[in-house]
This record gives structure tokens, sequence and C-alpha cells, in this order.
């Protein structure tokens, strides 16, 4: 959930009721690891409304945290297509992972972790599978992210949502820190970031056309 899906309850108590939303609003679903982190890079590309911390891919009822077999960590975005294209996002996505790593990503390893584009509808998958193909075709290798149909997105525990801003106290091997500084030092330690710029270079962070948000 980004900043500006937070304030919106309160722009709706000051406007009386009447809150600004986009006309029309589509979603991707993506699983690029720690949901954690795709979360994080998907809330910083303007047109994102919303984005949500789940489980995609399975289907066996009420998966969690600590049952969730067939499933991968995902996350749901909600955008407004009259501002970002899902092709953007998309190509956005390539470019926040480690395409080449199809058995998880960065530290975190496993079917959990294992990335992938979950499709809803024929022209997602179309569009998906070419910007799949570009990027390898900018790269020059197979990607190992697979363009899958969507089955089931099951929302994640409450704790997992916007956990990269969390304000509360977490005991880690840090010690007793902010949240969101130990989701920073977790994101550093599993050298998320530097392996993304190692694949991608120049293009690592965009939607590989030069455009950062």
């Amino acid at each position: 959930m980004t900043l500006t899906a937070l304030a919106r309850p309160l722009l709706a108590l000051a406007l009386g009721a009447f809150l600004i939303v986009p006309a029309h609003a589509d979603t991707a679903i993506f699983a690029g690891g720690c949901f954690w982190c795709v979360e994080k890079d998907m809330d910083h590309i303007k047109g994102v409304t919303r984005t949500t911390s789940g489980y995609a891919g399975g289907t066996a009822d009420n998966p969690s945290y600590e049952s969730h077999e067939g499933y991968t960590e995902s996350v749901e975005v909600e955008f407004d297509p009259a501002v970002v294209s899902y092709d953007e996002l998309v190509r956005r996505f390539l470019r926040t992972i480690d395409v080449t790593d199809g058995d998880g990503q960065f530290c975190d390893r496993g079917d959990s972790y294992v990335p992938a584009i979950f499709y809803q509808t024929p022209e997602q998958k179309a569009v998906a599978d070419r910007a799949v193909a570009d990027a390898a075709k900018a790269l020059g290798e197979t990607l190992a992210v697979p363009v899958r149909p969507h089955t089931r997105f099951a929302e994640a525990e409450a704790y997992h949502q916007d956990y990269y801003m969390g304000e509360g106290l977490v005991l880690t091997r840090f010690g007793l820190i902010r949240q969101s500084l130990a989701y920073q030092r977790y994101r550093e330690g599993c050298g998320r970031d530097e392996r993304v710029k190692q694949v991608w270079g120049s293009q690592a962070f965009t939607d590989g056309r030069g455009n950062h948000s």
C-alpha cells in the first residue's frame, strides 16, 4: 500500500467523502522474491495506486506465511492505466529482479521465492511475453521468469503489508531496531540492489527505455 493510499481516509473526511480515485484501475501480479522488496519497488512508480503483499499461483485454501505450498510470494499492483501502462510495469518489474535466477531471488531460495509474472487476461499475457522477449534480447540470454496464468491471489498477513515503512521495534541480529531499518539491512545483506545492477547495468530500476518513474 502506498503513502497515497494510506492518506485516502483522511482526505475523504476533509473533502466530505469526495474521494479522488482513478476512473479505472487495473491490476498486475508479480513474484520477485521477498514480497517486502517487490512492494517497495512498485510503490515508487508513478501511477501505482496500491500494492498488496500476498501469495499467488496456488490452489489450496487459506495460504499463510507458515504454510503456502504451491504459492509464491507475490505482490498485487493496482495502477491507473491513464498514468502508467501494464507494459511499462512489466518492464520495470523485470529490471528490479535477477531475471537469470529461477531457483529463488538473491538470498531467498526455494519455490516460495521464484520469479514469475501472473497474467489475468490474454492481453496481459501478450504484453508480458513481449516484454520478457525484449528483456532476453537486451541481455543476450534466456530469462528464468515464466509468464503464468493467474489462479488465485491471497493477501498476506497484516504485518507484512508496507513492511519496509514499519516504525515498530523488532529484534534482529543487530539488536532491537526499527522495522524499516531492519528491512533495509536485510535488503542490503541479501545484495539485492547490487545484483540487479550487475545483471542490468544502466537499465537497472528503469523500464529499459530510460524512464525511472
